[in-house]
């Protein structure tokens, strides 16, 4: 089947209107990525992680966090956007200690801690697995102006799930930074994060 791609054309244009009308104040870092420092909220969320156990955007405070959304069925965009991030991880060598990719299921009725972990440590080690009832991960979609959408079963019982595929970042302090989309270029995203993971830079 084929998967649709992702839908952040309209997420792109509300950012860059926003960045006409203004920014964050101090000399702003030299990005490469969309920069959306000052038009996304903060990382906030309830969910439970790949071990079972409920967390909250607060408990990544300290590390700075690549947020995406999928689901461990997904045909083709997930596991290749998954083994891109390990690729950047292993790019960044140490500093990469500092991040962590929260891949958060937009599929809660198959996917479980128990799959979510197996999937992704099966990309990186700094990969981390969320997931949280129908309810909760469509409020944190929306919280982030993403989208996903069930496509109808086939006769099997089986079924995709269309969804945006816009990596975000957040900074150390839970800010929002910068948004990768699918055809961003591994060097600008390595080189992004280089930026908020260099302790010698101040974000």
């Amino acid at each position: 089947m084929k998967h649709r791609r992702a839908r952040y054309l309209p997420l792109l244009l509300l950012l860059a209107a926003g960045l006409l009308l203004g920014g964050c104040g101090g000399a702003p870092l030299p990005f490469r990525l969309t920069n959306i420092s000052g038009h996304m909220p903060d990382l906030d969320f309830k969910l439970t992680d790949d071990n079972g156990k409920p967390v909250t955007g607060a408990d990544y405070r300290g590390k700075v966090v690549l947020l995406y959304f999928g689901y461990t069925h997904c045909p083709d965009v997930c596991p290749l956007t998954l083994a891109q991030l390990h690729v950047v991880m292993q790019r960044l060598g140490p500093l990469a200690d500092g991040a962590r990719i929260l891949f958060v299921s937009v599929d809660p009725a198959r996917d479980t801690p128990a799959i979510m972990h197996a999937y992704v440590n099966a990309f990186d080690k700094r990969a981390v697995g969320l997931v949280g009832d129908a309810r909760s991960v469509e409020a944190l979609s929306k919280r982030y102006r993403s989208a996903f959408t069930r496509e109808p079963s086939s006769a099997d019982g089986a079924y995709e799930v269309s969804h945006s595929s816009a990596i975000y970042v957040f900074d150390k302090r839970g800010r929002a930074r910068v948004l990768a989309t699918p055809s961003a270029s591994q060097d600008d995203l390595v080189h992004d994060l280089h930026l908020l993971l260099d302790p010698g830079i101040n974000p």
